[in-house]
């Protein structure tokens, strides 16, 4: 998100020396996207980042390929993912291409034993369930129902949830996630049509500072493995920072829908874009206002893209059979369409109180083993 933020402790200028009342130096990281030329924050640090005791060891979580090829549509049970009480064992990717990660999960405990940076992806984060605090090096924010949480590649961070009932639907990109460039202006300022303004963006608040050496257990995501890394001191130790490159709050509900008079195409719902994939917010809005409308969508083909559309709330009105935490695929190829009887009870309806999250990637998605453990594998006929 290109907005300005800055946060506790930074000197005049970059670069130079900075210092605390006794002397000591403080230590300045570039963290920073697309070599030097996408967004950075500069942060600086009671200890020098650099510091690893040891690496313990490293173990694959790459996911299980089930469907490399697939034609064929399905419905998951997304709640049927079981609930396991460690954050990162309970994220289980059911769907994947080479750049992005779909993933459930359903964590019963807050991560206080470790702190996690993936050097993969960007993370996408949406809160089905739960409350709590993302704590991260460059400040916390705290996150409830219908929150998506974007974490910058790299970030170190721990997840604390106020309960044991949570659900996560994630999305690791390995592309940078931004705001639609066509809701911005040419200074990166969101423009006065756009479906959310900078108002509704949450930044980082409460920064914390630890002054602590000592071996900490930092789990590091690589191409799909986790590394056990030991830091010799706190990796929340940051005094201060300034830049573009920070984790990021915006709840769902504060998107604001675009309608007309006949039904509008997906990219008016779209909130969230990388050059391989859209992510778009379908939330409670008025219906389509011409006489003769049609409020359902009408059948389309995916020719090029995947569509994956999870069911958060409400009366999916294009879907019979559908409830939350389900997730459809639609996979490029083939077209879709509303459910047989859809199109028509939708006639003279005013509005809807859906509320659902879509993906669309440009690559073909694969199909995984944890997917097919949730999978309704007759869905593709329920157009019949």
């Amino acid at each position: 998100m290109p907005l300005y933020h800055q946060m506790g402790k930074i000197p005049h200028k970059r670069h130079t020396v900075f210092q605390n009342d006794k002397g000591d130096f403080y230590y300045e990281q570039l963290f920073g996207t697309v070599g030097f030329d996408g967004m950075y924050t500069n942060m600086y640090h009671v200890h020098r980042p650099t510091q690893v005791k040891e690496i313990r060891g490293s173990y694959s979580v790459a996911p299980e390929i089930a469907r490399e090829n697939n034609i064929q549509s399905y419905r998951l049970r997304g709640f049927q993912v079981p609930a396991e009480d460690d954050y990162l064992k309970s994220r289980k990717i059911v769907l994947t291409n080479s750049d992005c990660h779909i993933v459930l999960a359903g964590p019963k405990k807050s991560t206080t034993d470790y702190f996690y940076k993936n050097t993969d992806s960007d993370e996408l984060i949406f809160i089905h369930k739960g409350t709590g605090t993302l704590r991260t090096q460059l400040g916390n924010l705290t996150f409830q129902y219908g929150d998506y949480l974007i974490v910058p590649r790299g970030m170190i961070y721990q997840m604390q949830f106020d309960d044991e009932n949570n659900r996560l639907f994630i999305v690791e990109s390995h592309r940078p996630i931004y705001t639609p460039k066509r809701y911005r202006n040419w200074f990166g300022q969101l423009l006065e049509h756009s479906p959310f303004c900078e108002r509704d963006i949450r930044r980082p608040e409460a920064l914390e500072t630890h002054d602590e050496k000592g071996e900490f257990l930092v789990k590091v995501k690589k191409k799909d493995e986790i590394f056990d890394m030991i830091y010799a001191t706190h990796p929340f130790d940051v005094v201060g920072y300034d830049g573009y490159n920070y984790p990021y709050a915006f709840s769902i509900h504060d998107f604001e829908p675009i309608t007309g008079r006949i039904h509008q195409p997906p990219p008016v719902h779209q909130t969230f874009e990388t050059d391989a994939f859209v992510v778009c917010s379908f939330v409670p809005r008025l219906y389509d206002y011409h006489p003769q409308s049609i409020p359902a969508p009408y059948n389309h083909s995916n020719i090029d893209s995947d569509e994956v559309l999870y069911y958060v709330d409400g009366d999916f009105m294009s879907r019979n059979d559908v409830e939350a935490g389900h997730i459809s695929l639609h996979p490029a190829g083939i077209p879709h369409g509303p459910h047989p009887g859809a199109m028509e009870r939708s006639i003279g309806k005013t509005e809807t109180q859906e509320l659902a999250v879509m993906v669309d990637t440009f690559k073909p998605l694969m199909v995984t083993a944890e997917a097919m453990k949730i999978a309704d594998e007759q869905y593709f006929q329920s157009w019949l």
